[in-house]
């Protein structure tokens, strides 16, 4: 049963199935025992045989039921029944899970790590703002970073063709959808000049040559790598985008700061309200990001995030999941990017949210299809109530052990003359298994919780 690997539940049944039968055969050869050498010694009449030929016979019978009453079958149920429900009630609501071992971890996450851009933001970047600080002009400005930037697969790196492009040729463009595309590109083929040996730095942006001089485009951490100094002004300017939650992208040309970008990712409508539900469900939501510390704290602060890690390298995303882990907590990673994978992976349940790469997709134990955070609630949600429905099912199978071993053993015999014959105990037996499917089935009317009913709110 592959999809059970690891989890603690499922060991469990194994060690109580481990316990319990040898107990079930050590009690049938009680049974057998008490009721033959009762038998032997005449404390029952000889009339309780009910047509069997000897006391041995009678007293086989009795132990015979015990064994078929007692066979193990809805423990071995109890589980797979209801993970298998429940992975099918995720798909119906877009949240994949690949195995019972992730779906038993979610159910006691104690911390949520969201990674900022695609996940808390739109992934949908727009330039705000240009600005030059050197004797260039803007239009070649924008020129040279759409340049550099075209060779890069990042978010923000799209962002700012896209404004570089509108800036060049707002206007000129074909009315129709087909034609606007089709322009484009014949017109980037022309319009971009050539970049070499561009290469991206994790973390920290990109850098290539044109016209065989050195291009930067990233963070403070890269030029300051390559020696380049931002100058106050720049500065200031920088510092101003930040605390309004936008990133800025700083530019140098040929070993000399040019000019920079402000870029803002709107959140997603939900995110300040799924943080606010973690928290009514004692999780604590952490926000963990490459980005400046500046414009992490104000989209923490949109969203209601106290707990920020902000300029992590994409190694050291991991490196934090471990530090939440050291305490025995359990740790839930929701990301979308290649930059999210190392995370994704060491998290105790890793959640990707489905428009992202195919790499994070891939190393996380949840896919959030649509995209939509309130699915990380949905996820940790299903996943408490399908539990609950396995300790109910066990509960159930002991139960039904409980009292059908004794009728099984004769304990009821004396008194009202009841006795349950092989067949009837096993079919006794078959209905405690039927009755375990049937409660894993009562998942199917799960109902994905309503945000307003986690935030106790009413909205009028």
């Amino acid at each position: 049963m592959p999809i059970l690997v690891g989890a603690d539940i499922p060991l469990f049944h194994f060690q109580v199935a481990s316990i319990f039968v040898p107990i079930v055969i050590s009690l049938s050869i009680l049974t057998f025992s008490v009721w033959f050498l009762c038998g032997s010694l005449g404390a029952y009449p000889h009339s309780w045989f009910d047509g069997t030929s000897n006391c041995f016979v009678f007293s086989l019978m009795f132990s015979i039921s015990v064994v078929v009453i007692a066979c193990p079958c809805a423990l071995g149920l109890a589980t797979p029944t209801a993970v298998m429900v429940a992975t099918g009630i995720g798909a119906n609501h877009g949240v994949l899970v690949k195995g019972g071992d992730a779906l038993e971890r979610a159910q006691n996450v104690n911390y949520v790590i969201f990674d900022k851009t695609g996940t808390l933001t739109q992934g949908k970047a727009v330039v705000t703002t240009a600005k030059v600080f050197s004797g260039m002009d803007l239009g070649d400005f924008l020129t040279l970073v759409a340049s550099a930037e075209a060779s890069s697969e990042h978010p923000l790196a799209k962002a700012v063709l896209e404004y570089a492009f509108h800036f060049h040729f707002f206007g000129k463009l074909p009315s129709s959808k087909d034609g606007i595309e089709q322009r484009k590109e014949q017109i980037l083929s022309q319009w971009l000049l050539e970049a070499e040996d561009f290469s991206a730095v994790p973390g920290k942006g990109v850098q290539c040559l044109i016209n065989e001089k050195k291009v930067l485009i990233g963070n403070r951490a890269l030029l300051n790598e390559n020696g380049v100094s931002v100058p106050p002004e720049a500065e200031s300017f920088l510092v101003d985008l930040e605390l309004n939650a936008k990133t800025g992208v700083l530019v140098a040309y040929d070993s000399s700061f040019v000019g920079l970008m402000g870029i803002a990712d709107p959140l997603k409508r939900e995110a300040a309200v799924v943080v606010e539900g973690l928290k009514k469900m004692g999780i604590h939501p952490v926000m963990l990001t490459g980005d400046n510390w500046r414009t992490a704290q104000a989209v923490a602060k949109e969203v209601g995030i106290e707990d920020v890690r902000a300029e992590v390298m994409p190694a050291g995303k991991a490196d934090v999941v471990r530090s939440l882990q050291k305490d025995g907590s359990i740790v839930a990673m929701v990301g979308d990017g290649i930059n999210d994978s190392p995370a994704l992976a060491a998290a105790d349940v890793g959640m990707a949210i489905g428009g992202g790469t195919d790499i994070a997709i891939e190393a996380a134990d949840y896919v959030l299809v649509r995209n939509n955070l309130e699915d990380v609630i949905t996820a940790i949600d299903l996943s408490r109530k399908t539990f609950n429905r396995i300790r109910w099912n066990y509960f159930f199978a002991m139960a039904y052990n409980v009292v059908a071993i004794p009728v099984a053993a004769g304990a009821l015999f004396p008194l009202t003359g009841l006795q349950m014959p092989p067949w009837l105990a096993g079919a006794c037996m078959a209905f405690s298994s039927v009755s375990v499917v049937c409660s894993s089935l009562l998942l199917r009317r799960y109902r994905k919780p309503r945000l307003t009913t986690v935030l106790q709110i009413t909205v009028e």
